[in-house]
């Protein structure tokens, strides 16, 4: 069995689309769709069933994937190791402020297990000013929340947790009818600078909503305890926890995956610590949060 086929299933299903994988493979999108017949043809069954323009697995392609992720991540453990070479070395990486509690501190503590000679530097940020620090080359990585726009070409992504948008209220809220309370409340709004308050506020305009602001926040966690002391209601992306300590919110989600704040690392081909970057890749745990 060729491994190139496997990865190309890989990406096949962690993007969802058979052109979204093949531009991350630097591919046609007719090679993956011959790579992945080919796989099916040689497994004897169907991997991936399509939904609209979204391809998903099938029964058989969700176990087929889960067993190709830990083939291929023991291979690259292979290579490594037949390449006796030590992962050494500081790697500059940057993340937003939910990801510095709820998703860098388990990955780098799995890195360091692994290559105990890793030194971090990690650099606080927006996402926007994260990306143009890595697209420049004063960040090796970054994990951010997914730009509303392609990546160019030199550049590589890796979801890490889909997080839906949830509407918060203080705890007893009434929240049979949201939406009413969003036309009606003080409302606490995530800066619409940010791209996850713009997805916020697509939402909102998509509904036809026009909330009553009372404050327009840029820090998730500040907004999480404002919504607990009464001053208002919002809508914030599902973020990793450990949320504050402390608070009883009334919580509702909103299932439509169009409003889905995508969290992820992005990182620089070009980088001269792509070694490093790789090993981060490599442990990375991926948490797509079902909607």
């Amino acid at each position: 069995m060729d491994t190139r086929f496997l990865e190309s299933f890989v990406q096949v299903v962690e993007l969802g689309s058979m052109a979204e994988a093949a531009r991350r493979l630097d591919l046609t999108p007719a090679a993956v769709a011959q790579r992945v017949k080919a796989l099916e043809q040689e497994l004897s069954t169907p991997l991936l069933a399509r939904a609209g323009r979204i391809v998903r697995p099938t029964a058989a392609g969700n176990a087929v994937y889960n067993s190709s992720r830990a083939l291929l991540k023991a291979l690259r453990e292979l290579k490594e190791a037949a390449l006796l070479d030590i992962v050494a070395g500081e790697l500059r990486l940057g993340a937003v402020s939910t990801a510095m509690t709820g998703i860098l501190p388990k990955l780098l503590s799995r890195v360091n297990v692994y290559h105990p000679d890793v030194a971090f530097f990690v650099a606080p940020g927006t996402s926007q000013d994260l990306y143009q620090r890595v697209l420049v080359g004063e960040l090796d990585a970054a994990i951010i929340v997914q730009p509303p726009f392609a990546l160019p070409k030199d550049c590589d992504w890796q979801t890490v947790r889909e997080e839906p948008l949830v509407f918060i209220a203080a705890d007893g809220v009434d929240l049979s009818d949201p939406h009413r309370l969003l036309m009606t409340e003080p409302f606490v709004r995530y800066d619409r600078s940010h791209w996850g308050g713009r997805l916020a506020d697509r939402y909102l305009r998509s509904c036809g909503i026009v909330p009553k602001d009372r404050f327009e926040l840029d820090a998730l966690e500040a907004i999480a305890v404002m919504v607990d002391r009464g001053l208002g209601i919002s809508l914030v992306p599902d973020w990793a926890p450990p949320w504050p300590q402390g608070l009883t919110l009334s919580r509702w989600r909103i299932l439509d995956r169009r409003f889905t704040r995508k969290v992820g690392l992005v990182w620089n081909r070009s980088s001269l610590n792509l070694r490093l970057v790789d090993a981060l890749v490599e442990h990375l745990d991926v948490e797509l949060v079902a909607t």
